[in-house]
């Protein structure tokens, strides 16, 4: 086993108005680069890679030899729309060099996720509730769009639901569908992906109708493809599905609360990952602060809580469980640290490694095994 790797912080640069109308004064200098210590859980910076604006969500090519970046703007070059950044990694230092940047066409990009052929890149553009779809050249940077699809309409929150929100681009094992969780629809929408022409087919049939002011907003498949968890920010919850592969559609077996029943705060949440081995499905709280561990029955697929750990900070936006399955890193946005914990293989529970690492605005971590 590997004793160390790279770890990559994407972060915000720039002030940012979220759809709550709050406004993130944006500390970090780019994506930062930290050496990790599989034995003890620490975290060593080795570099910053700046000039990149808010760099907020990042995702590796499957050869790991690119890095691509949400650059989550309004407006760039004065047109309404975010970017999305190229880099080539060094396979060794895993240094980043620019290559270029594309539009998202849309604003705010939020999420980016690669093809496992790496051949196409896919956005999430969350202010305007878009899908953007970019080829890959041969040298790892990006040809302009090959697909755009705009989501149409709102549902009951006012404030948070009175337009389309897509929030993330999830495949499923197989890589036929496309879905995106949308949190103004209360939707997860579905495509079927044409890889040739780099084109999404609407899917009618298969979009899921999450619960009326839920707010989807992350999708996470077991590894077996069988049952998929979807994280809802606005009331809290997490939903298991059972997963169709052939015809691409999701049937809810089961919603669960996030927070503690005894919590009466502010809340909402974030991020969602199925451990590697398929028995544990975690997810952040923002507001209660904590990652919430859930089990997951072999058979059913159906959730059964273990517990909550505070993430030792202050708004846990993005985590990452490293492919091993042996730690997570949690983010803390509001707080500039990123915390460590070591994953009990047998109950799924998490224990402080003692380790928090001081990293200013940090999103998005993503381990470069």
């Amino acid at each position: 086993m590997k004793t160390e790797s790279f770890i990559y912080v994407g972060t915000y640069t720039e002030p940012i108005r979220f759809g709550t109308g709050k406004i993130l004064e944006g500390k970090g200098q780019g994506i930062y680069r930290y050496r990790f210590d599989r034995t003890s859980g620490a975290l060593e910076l080795l570099a910053t890679t700046t000039g990149v604006t808010n760099p907020s969500y990042l995702a590796f090519d499957p050869t790991r030899r690119f890095l691509y970046a949400v650059n989550e703007l309004k407006t760039w070059q004065d047109r309404p729309t975010g970017t999305v950044s190229a880099f080539a990694v060094d396979p060794r230092s895993g240094a980043l060099e620019f290559l270029n940047k594309q539009m998202t066409h849309g604003t705010d990009p939020c999420h980016v996720e690669v093809t496992r052929d790496g051949r196409h890149v896919f956005i999430a553009n969350f202010m305007s509730g878009s899908v953007c779809v970019l080829p890959v050249c041969e040298d790892g940077s990006l040809a302009p769009a090959s697909d755009f699809i705009q989501h149409q309409g709102s549902s009951i929150d006012p404030n948070r639901q009175r337009g389309a929100h897509a929030h993330s681009v999830i495949f499923d094992p197989a890589e036929r569908f496309a879905f995106v969780p949308d949190l103004g629809l209360d939707k997860l929408a579905a495509y079927v992906f044409d890889p040739v022409r780099g084109k999404l087919e609407r899917h009618e049939r298969a979009w899921f109708k999450a619960t009326p002011g839920s707010g989807p907003r992350h999708l996470a498949f077991r590894p077996d493809g069988r049952f998929a968890y979807l994280i809802n920010e606005l009331d809290s919850s997490l939903t298991a599905l059972a997963y169709d592969g052939v015809l691409g559609c999701f049937s809810e077996m089961q919603t669960v609360p996030t927070l503690p029943e005894d919590f009466s705060g502010e809340s909402t949440c974030a991020d969602i990952h199925v451990s590697p081995c398929g028995r544990f499905v975690y997810a952040s709280n923002r507001g209660h602060d904590s990652i919430v561990i859930h089990r997951i029955d072999r058979a059913s697929g159906l959730l059964s809580r273990v517990g909550h750990v505070s993430t030792g900070g202050r708004t846990p936006r993005n985590f990452a469980l490293d492919p091993q399955g042996h730690f997570l890193l949690a983010a803390n946005q509001d707080s500039d640290t990123i915390v460590s914990f070591r994953i009990n293989q047998k109950s799924g529970e998490l224990e402080p490694t003692g380790h928090v690492t001081p990293v200013p605005t940090p999103v998005c971590v993503k381990f470069f095994d």
